[in-house]
């Protein structure tokens, strides 16, 4: 039987959680603090989410899947500690901005599952400023591959090329076929020798490639020590008052032995410097010589009272303040083939991340100096630029001529677009990735400012949250022609329907492709994949439509509930 799924928080997100299941053909019920105007009117209860009464009014008690939805992590908690009061088993999908928290409540409590939207965004956004136009990510083999869809046409080097050649290839996998002529799923093409055809779509994972990361040079350290255009007001200063110290303290020393031949030059220099300093020295320098050198020693220490103390509040400025650690930074700007992320709000430090786990130089310009990713960041070993991004200065002591790419994820649209323009005048073939929260405008931005890509984080992230609510320990999605797929592992039980089933037979029934099973500890995929018996306790991992996922809902609720148990714990 299908799962009942109730969505709570039908916000910008939410909702769009809410519709995508409705059109999947799920039985969903969502819940809403304020009337909303929607062809599903009849399936959305209005009231307080915190309330058990409207919990109770949406079903709760009967529901298997419950999807805390909103954007405040402390609403989602009082809602979970509700619903887990009248349905201590149901299966909760929990929106968290605090990743931290929510893996420590996954660990906790059963049956939780902890959504990030940054966390789930981020991979989309990197593929993008490397190049690859993905529709979804997939987890395999502990890494992230992204997820393209291939549409043939005449002159695509895939055209007439037989799917099985694609399919023994260890580093993609296939993932979905739409034949642009007839209904015929991917295992029945592979087997049957098809050829893909102007018109076929194919949805593809990549395998991720990695990269070494570069080195920085005496040669490149040197070159960008002259570019820190943002940090000059603060070294001129600092360099000027001690050029003008080391200045009186020559001057007075040579003042010194010119009047009075009989001291030495070690002498007349000790002095000088616990004279002008405030330290003290040998005064039977000074006692001995005329009233002229004694009047030039007044008005010496005068002005090196003054200077010094104007010194000691500029060196303390820049050594114990910030300054120091973000000159630093600049130095080890790399100058080029390197990634620029503008904002370190939400998804930026997760798309620092992913790109540092790669092996790619990563710079980071953030305006806020008491920004909280700032020490992390700087732990990692990348450069930090706190300036703003929309001054054309602060982009070229990034470097940006050289860059590779440039992701603006700063919270607000009309920066990161702003950010963007400034970024366009000064490298016009630059790759700029660009996030805005309304997803809506994002292909107007990107037709009109010519970007590369805008992205939208909450609608990259609906379809990960519609998979985990339909159930299993889902690995990946996309979506395509208004088809949700899901890529799940599932355990085979003794009761499961593909349970003694040849995989090949199973796939072919249920419009699934299999992507490799564990079975003892041992992997199988390939065509050798095809022709395995699957048996109990093996773990089978899928795509399949979302649509077509009611075919692994034939067990009864306590099966899917231990499945989903013995997966989280994998």
């Amino acid at each position: 039987m299908k799962p009942r799924i109730i969505v709570c928080g039908l916000g910008l997100t939410g909702y769009k959680i809410f519709n995508l299941l409705k059109r999947q053909g799920a039985d969903v019920i969502g819940i809403s603090d304020r009337a909303i105007a929607s062809e599903y009117g009849q399936d959305i209860v209005v009231g307080d989410p915190q309330s058990p009464e409207t919990l109770i009014r949406a079903g709760l008690k009967a529901a298997q899947t419950l999807v805390l939805a909103a954007d405040n992590d402390g609403l989602n908690l009082a809602i979970l500690t509700q619903a887990r009061l009248i349905n201590p088993g149901i299966h909760i999908i929990n929106r968290l901005f605090n990743q931290t928290l929510g893996e420590k409540l996954s660990q906790t409590l059963p049956n939780h599952v902890s959504l990030s939207v940054s966390a789930i965004a981020s991979p989309i956004f990197c593929f993008a400023a490397m190049g690859n136009k993905a529709i979804g990510q997939l987890h395999l083999y502990n890494q992230t591959w992204p997820i393209q869809e291939v549409i043939i046409n005449e002159e695509h080097p895939w055209c007439n090329v037989p799917l099985s050649d694609l399919w023994d290839s260890s580093d993609r996998m296939l993932i979905y076929y739409l034949c642009g002529r007839e209904e015929i799923d991917l295992v029945s093409a592979v087997t049957s020798g098809r050829c893909l055809q102007p018109g076929d779509h194919l949805i593809v994972g990549t395998q991720p490639g990695s990269r070494k990361a570069r080195k920085l040079g005496l040669q490149k350290f040197i070159k960008n020590w002259v570019n820190f255009y943002p940090y000059k007001q603060y070294i001129l200063p600092v360099a000027l008052v001690c050029l003008l110290i080391a200045f009186m303290i020559g001057g007075t020393t040579l003042t010194y032995v010119s009047a009075n031949y009989k001291i030495s030059v070690i002498d007349a220099l000790y002095f000088s410097v616990g004279m002008i300093t405030g330290g003290g020295g040998n005064e039977r320098i000074i006692e001995q010589s005329s009233d002229g050198v004694k009047i030039f020693t007044v008005i010496m220490m005068i002005i090196g009272a003054s200077v010094i103390g104007i010194c000691y509040a500029l060196l303390n400025d820049f050594i114990l303040g910030s300054r120091l650690k973000q000159f630093w930074d600049a130095a080890r700007v790399p100058t080029r083939n390197h990634y620029i992320v503008c904002g370190l709000a939400g998804i930026g430090m997760q798309i620092v991340r992913q790109l540092h786990n790669q092996g790619c130089e990563v710079v980071i310009i953030e305006s806020d100096p008491n920004h909280r990713f700032l020490h992390t960041a700087r732990s990692m070993g990348i450069p930090v630029i706190v300036e703003d991004g929309r001054l054309p200065e602060t982009l070229k002591a990034a470097n940006i001529q050289g860059a590779q790419a440039m992701l603006i994820v700063t919270s607000d649209d009309m920066t990161n677009v702003e950010i963007g323009l400034t970024a366009k005048a000064i490298t016009p073939k630059i790759t700029l990735i660009v996030r805005t929260s309304k997803p809506q405008f994002g292909r107007s931005f990107q037709e009109v400012f010519d970007f590369d890509a805008v992205l939208c984080p909450s609608e990259l992230a609906t379809y990960s949250f519609a998979s985990a609510a339909l159930g299993g320990k889902i690995l990946g999605n996309g979506m395509t022609d208004d088809l949700l797929w899901v890529a799940i592992a599932t355990l085979i039980t003794p009761n499961h329907p593909f349970c003694d089933k040849h995989l090949k037979e199973a796939a072919i029934d249920c419009d699934f492709v299999p992507l490799y099973l564990e079975r003892h500890g041992r992997t199988i995929h390939s065509w050798q994949l095809l022709e395995v018996k699957l048996q109990s306790h093996d773990v089978l991992y899928i795509t399949i439509p979302a649509t077509k996922l009611e075919k692994l809902w034939r067990d009864s609720p306590t099966a899917l509930e231990f499945k989903l148990s013995n997966l989280e714990k994998n």
